[in-house]
C-alpha cells in the first residue's frame, strides 16, 4: 500500500538521519498514542489494524484518569475529549429484591474518587487519537501481521512482506503479535472470576445523563448513554467459577451465557436482553489479568492490555494503555532508539503501575459483584453516602473503602522532553495541567 504524501513528506525530511522504521500492531487506543509520541521524537511509524478503517464497533465506556488526561493534553486533545464525554452524572442502583431504587450523584462520587477523570465511549477516544495521527502516520487498514522474524522481517496477511527496526504489539488481549512470538495467552493469562457483555441498544430516551444499575449477588447490569449519540449501551458483569471453553468467537454461545446469567434479576434486564438477537453491536470476553515475566523479545514489546491487561472494565485498563504508551516511546527516545536499553527501562517504569491496576480490578470486581445480600445492600448504600456527603468527608469515605481511587490519584509518569528541532512540538498546545470543561 503506497504511502500517503505526508508520510512522504515526513520520510524525506528524516533523510540522512536514519529514521527507525518501527511498525505497530493495533490501531484502538495504545497504538495510535505510541504511534503519535515516536513521531514526535523522530521515527518512522506504521501502524497495521485488522479492521478495514478506524474501529466504530459500538464499544463500551472507558475511563481516563489524571496521567492519561495529562498525556491527552500535551497531544492537544483534551478540548475534544470534553467535547466527546459521556455527560453521565446521576447513579440509579436497583438492589435484586428491593423496590426502592437507590439514586446518587455520580459526578461528586467520581470527583470524590480522582482529582481528574473523563468518561469517554472507546470508540470516540480511539478516533480521537487516530485523527491526532493520521497526517504523520502511515496506516494499514484491513490487514494483520502473521509472521515476525528475530531480524525484523514481518508478514502480512495482504500486503508485500517487509523489514523494520523494531514491532510492537498494541492489539488488545488477544493480541497476535503477542500469540507469534510468546505462544499461546492460555500459558499467560490469569481469569480473574468473571464475565462481561455489551450491546448496543436503539434508544437512550429517557436516560438523559443516568446510569441504571441494577445489582444482584454476583450480577450487576448497567444502562447508560452519552450526550452526542443516540443509541444506549447495556454492560453486564457476572461472576463465573471457570473461564468459558471454546472460541471467545463463539456469539451464540456468549449471547447463550449471558441470558443464562441475567433471566430474572430484573424485567428490565430482561428487555435488556431481549434485544441481543437485534442488536448491532455486541461483545463478550472473560475478565482475565495477563501475567507476563517480561513484555519483551528481541525486536519486539507489547503495551496496553497486548502486554499487561490488568483485567477489561474494572482495572483502568485505558488509563494504562495511554500511560504505556508515553513511557514506551519516551523511553526509546532517552535511549536513542536502542531497544537493548529501552525495553527493560520501559518495563522497570511500567511495573508498578500494572501490579497496582491488577490490584483495583480485583478489588473493583469485588464491590461491583457482590457475594451476599448483604453485599448488595453495602453497595447501593455507599454509593447513596458519598453522593450525599460534603467533598471532603466523601473522598476520605472513598479513599478508605477502595484502592482504586488511592491508585490513580498516586500514578506518576516521567516527563519526557521532546527533541527541540523546528516542528517538534507539534500538537503540545494544552498545558498537561489544564482540565477538562464538562469533568
Amino acid at each position: 500500500m503506497p504511502l500517503s504524501a505526508a508520510h512522504a513528506a515526513r520520510a524525506d525530511r528524516t533523510k540522512g538521519r536514519a529514521a527507525m522504521r518501527i511498525l505497530v500492531s493495533g490501531a484502538s487506543v495504545a497504538g495510535p498514542v505510541l504511534a503519535y509520541w515516536l513521531t514526535r521524537n523522530g521515527f518512522s511509524v506504521t501502524v497495521v489494524e485488522r479492521a478495514p478503517g478506524p474501529r466504530r464497533t459500538g464499544g463500551h465506556a472507558v475511563d481516563l484518569f489524571r496521567p492519561a488526561l495529562d498525556i491527552s493534553a500535551r497531544m492537544g486533545v483534551l478540548p475534544r475529549i470534553a467535547e466527546r464525554a459521556t455527560g453521565t452524572n446521576r447513579l440509579t442502583v436497583h438492589p435484586e429484591g428491593s423496590r426502592h431504587p437507590v439514586r446518587a450523584d455520580l459526578s461528586k462520587i467520581f470527583d470524590d474518587a480522582s482529582g481528574r477523570h473523563a468518561e469517554i465511549m472507546r470508540d470516540d477516544l480511539s478516533e480521537i487519537y487516530y485523527e491526532a495521527t493520521r497526517d504523520d502516520v502511515e496506516y494499514l487498514f484491513g490487514d494483520s501481521v502473521t509472521a515476525v522474524s528475530p531480524d525484523g522481517e514481518v508478514t502480512f496477511e495482504r500486503a508485500a512482506p517487509r523489514r523494520f527496526d523494531l514491532v510492537v504489539g498494541a492489539d488488545g488481549l488477544h493480541s497476535q503479535v503477542r500469540r507469534l512470538v510468546f505462544g499461546e495467552e492460555s500459558c499467560l493469562g490469569s481469569f480473574v472470576g468473571a464475565c462481561f457483555g455489551v450491546l448496543t441498544l436503539p434508544s437512550t430516551s429517557g436516560l438523559d445523563g443516568e446510569l441504571v444499575m441494577h445489582v444482584g449477588v454476583g450480577r450487576t447490569a448497567g444502562l447508560y448513554g452519552a450526550r452526542h449519540i443516540q443509541d444506549a449501551r447495556a454492560l453486564f458483569l457476572f461472576r463465573s467459577e471457570r473461564e468459558p471453553e471454546g472460541d471467545h468467537h463463539d456469539v451464540g454461545r456468549q449471547k447463550e451465557l449471558l441470558r443464562g446469567a441475567f433471566t430474572g434479576l430484573h424485567p428490565q434486564v430482561d428487555r435488556w436482553l431481549d434485544e441481543l438477537d437485534r442488536t448491532p453491536a455486541f461483545y463478550f470476553d472473560s475478565i482475565t489479568q495477563l501475567r507476563m515475566d517480561t513484555w519483551s523479545r528481541g525486536r519486539v514489546t507489547l503495551v496496553g492490555d497486548a502486554g499487561y491487561c490488568p483485567g477489561a472494565v474494572v482495572g483502568g485498563s485505558t488509563s494504562l494503555a495511554v500511560v504505556g504508551a508515553y513511557v514506551l516511546a519516551g523511553e526509546l527516545a532517552r535511549a536513542g532508539g536502542d531497544h537493548r536499553r529501552a525495553f527493560p527501562a520501559y518495563e522497570r517504569a511500567m511495573a508498578e503501575h500494572v501490579r497496582g491496576s491488577r490490584a483495583v480490578a480485583l478489588s473493583a470486581a469485588g464491590t461491583l459483584l457482590p457475594t451476599s445480600r448483604l453485599g448488595v445492600w453495602g453497595l447501593a448504600q455507599g454509593a447513596r453516602l458519598v453522593s450525599a456527603l460534603p467533598t471532603g468527608p466523601g473522598r476520605a469515605l472513598l479513599r478508605l473503602t477502595t484502592r482504586s481511587a488511592r491508585f490513580h490519584d498516586s500514578v506518576t509518569v516521567d516527563d519526557y522532553p521532546l527533541p527541540a528541532a523546528p516542528g517538534a512540538r507539534k500538537g503540545l498546545t494544552s498545558a498537561p495541567g489544564s482540565r477538562p470543561g464538562t469533568d
